[in-house]
């Protein structure tokens, strides 16, 4: 729903900059800050700063240290203002420095963005171009001195705000690595790995990350003897043609249009960007002139209505990643999953990944192996595998993590679950079956471990009823494909202890999940918004609106997915569950409306087995080649029984259909609230 750009600041110390990143792929990130790791003599300032560590000089070298008072370092006025003031006390007047290394004191990050929260101090927009343009003034003011600048860059640069970029990323970027490799980066968040940032002259060396700072130090030391010298990589034939040529522009101009048209216009920021990058490359009198540009339009993306909404749910994202409960009273280690099915394998998977002891259990080999279960992570892992997303040693360290386990006799899963902190049950949705699981289970488990339930609309109440300790039980609500997904819903029943709500949140922080404490009622909070949604989807369908005429007009309003393509996703079956649910439950009139009386179209579907993308069939037919399911269509079978269902055609309109749909799921939303 939003747009993420991720950026590195090495362009902006480029002119005069050797520029040092770190490689995460042989040693986990460490905990401990990068100072620890100094053995060299130096000379260390005993004040430090709201925003920097103390100034360490080293064999003429100052090592300035990034580390704000928050977990990320972020870019803002008060910290502009505070690098000003060290630089000019400390730094530039001081002949015997002569070099200097920007380095952060976070474990994993050297600077996450621009200020959120400043951005939203400015009433007055408009003061945000003196705030970019000084900024400007004062890297002006740093390569004024003369020395070598090193930036030594331990994680990603990040930002989420739904503006341009005001301090000179547009066109330092594209003039560093060519506008081929930066457009992407800077519009689409593209990241790069370390190597390939190597190759194409991002930054200059790849060290790991122990050696961080000691090689930065020494960089920026030979760099001021004269002993090393900054190199800059030559143009390539392919960057000339596309940059210097008018066919070339006219050509990269022409995909990055292709590009843009996939935002569907609702987010004025993208096309600002490229205003400003093509404006640097094509109409700017002067660097300042295209800095200027650039910083107004930062200005004007801040004015937009985009921005506050991009920034209020970058606020609310944030807040739910704090955990409300505390600390649970035991950590959890090790997390049975019960079910080995699409759900339950997605989230052994993210559990493995995150370093979790996983025991993955189900009936026996066949249902363990696949084609879910052990299958899915191992396809998973070798995909990414494949595209480098990680290393063979990180794919057999994630798969050692997960002891796969069945009720055969050759599987003692009892000895195992006695070492189980938290079980997370992902059984069909079926209150009979999910109580004898935990009849089954519960014995086996230490007296601390929490019993979660993955379930998407049963009561935890009720669940919890036939516990042996009903104050650990809790829900987990995750959401398919768990892996990709990032919301998990949290509920808590009437007695559900605040030390199994804890671990809850906590296992689902880690695993990379954005949780959300809910109430336990029927359909908890997102089902309960997108009953009224499913009901009104196929009150739309019953007046003549076609499947993918629906999905289209929703998805050109701004959705990312339409209703019609999101019920195969989930799947029809689970979708027809929970409006047959809540029809039943208490939300009266607010799940009526849904066509012909009597008539329910997804409960057609699940009696015809076409149950979405699981099944090769749903609303629309599925065809997979070489691994891959690709849409072909509307199904025709489907097509045939929904025209039974059409009562009228009311020819209706674009905005009548997402007014008609989309106020159903916000007005849920605001009664839930």
């Amino acid at each position: 729903f939003g747009e993420s750009f991720r950026r590195h600041p090495l362009n902006m110390l480029r002119s005069t900059a050797s520029r040092v990143a770190q490689t995460t792929r042989v040693i986990p990130k460490s905990t401990v800050p990068l100072r620890a790791f100094s053995s060299s003599p130096a000379t260390e300032e005993v004040t430090r700063g709201k925003y920097f560590g103390p100034l360490d000089v080293r064999d003429g070298v100052a090592i300035i240290r990034l580390d704000g008072p928050e977990k990320m370092n972020t870019l803002g006025d008060e910290i502009m203002i505070e690098a000003e003031k060290l630089w000019v006390e400390k730094i530039e007047n001081d002949p015997s420095i002569k070099a200097a290394v920007f380095i952060s004191s976070k474990p994993d990050n050297f600077i996450a963005g621009a200020d959120i929260q400043m951005i939203k101090r400015f009433e007055d927009k408009t003061k945000l171009k003196d705030l970019c343009m000084g900024g400007h003034d004062f890297f002006d003011r740093l390569k004024a001195k003369g020395i070598p600048l090193v930036a030594a860059i331990n994680g990603a640069y990040r930002g989420d705000v739904g503006v341009a970029a005001g301090v000179g990323w547009d066109q330092n970027l594209p003039a560093l690595v060519g506008f081929k490799e930066a457009v992407p980066m800077i519009l689409m968040g593209k990241e790069v790995r370390p190597d390939k940032a190597k190759k194409i002259g991002l930054v200059d060396v790849v060290v790991d990350q122990y050696a961080l700072e000691s090689v930065a130090v020494e960089c920026a030391r030979q760099l001021a003897d004269g002993s090393l010298k900054a190199s800059k990589k030559k143009k390539s034939w392919e960057r000339w043609f596309l940059e210097d040529t008018p066919l070339g522009r006219h050509l990269f101009w022409k995909e990055v249009e292709k590009g843009l048209a996939k935002t569907g216009g609702h987010y004025p920021s993208p096309y600002a960007i490229r205003d400003c990058i093509k404006y640097g490359q094509q109409g700017a009198t002067s660097k300042r002139d295209a800095l200027e540009f650039e910083a107004q339009k930062f200005v004007e993306m801040a004015q937009t209505d985009v921005s506050p909404a991009l920034i209020g749910l970058f606020d609310g994202m944030n807040a739910v990643k704090k955990n409300r409960f505390g600390k649970p009273d035991v950590e959890v280690k090790t997390v049975a999953v019960l079910g080995a099915g699409l759900m339950g394998a997605g989230i052994a998977q993210v559990s493995a990944e995150k370093g979790y002891k996983v025991l993955l259990k189900d009936r026996d080999d066949a249902s363990l192996a696949g084609p879910f279960g052990e299958k899915y992570l191992h396809d998973n892992w070798d995909a990414k595998l494949k595209k480098r997303r990680l290393t063979e040693y990180q794919r057999n360290q994630f798969d050692s993590r997960v002891i796969g386990l069945t009720d055969s006799a050759n599987s003692p899963w009892q000895k195992h679950f006695n070492s189980a902190d938290m079980v997370i049950e992902a059984v069909p949705e079926n209150l009979e079956l999910k109580h004898k699981v935990m009849a089954a289970v519960e014995p086996h488990l230490p007296d601390h471990a929490v019993y979660a339930s993955n379930t998407s609309a049963l009561p935890i109440r009720d669940i919890a009823a036939k516990s042996l300790r009903p104050e650990n039980v809790v829900g987990m609500h995750y959401f398919s494909p768990v892996p990709s997904m990032k919301l998990l819903e949290v509920i808590c029943h009437e007695g559900t202890s605040n030390s199994a709500a804890a671990a809850a949140v906590a296992v689902g922080l880690k695993q990379g999940k954005l949780p959300i404490v809910v109430k336990d009622v029927p359909g908890f909070y997102v089902n309960r918004c997108l009953g009224p949604f499913l009901m009104e989807t196929t009150a739309l369908i019953a007046d003549g609106v076609g499947l993918e005429e629906l999905d289209n007009m929703v998805k050109a309003h701004g959705m990312p997915v339409g209703p019609v393509t999101l019920a195969d996703e989930v799947g029809v079956d689970v979708a027809n569950h929970v409006r047959e649910f809540l029809e039943s439950a208490d939300m009266g009139v607010r799940m009526q409306g849904g066509g012909v009386e009597g008539q329910n179209p997804l409960r057609e579907l699940v009696e015809m087995g076409a149950l979405g993308k699981k099944t090769g069939a749903g609303f629309f037919s599925y065809k997979t080649t070489k691994g891959k399911q690709k849409r072909t269509g509307v199904n025709p079978a489907v097509a045939a029984k929904l025209s039974e269902f059409v009562a009228r055609d009311l020819k209706l309109g674009k905005q009548e259909v997402c007014d008609r749909l989309l106020s159903r799921f916000v007005n849920e939303a605001v009664l839930c609230l």
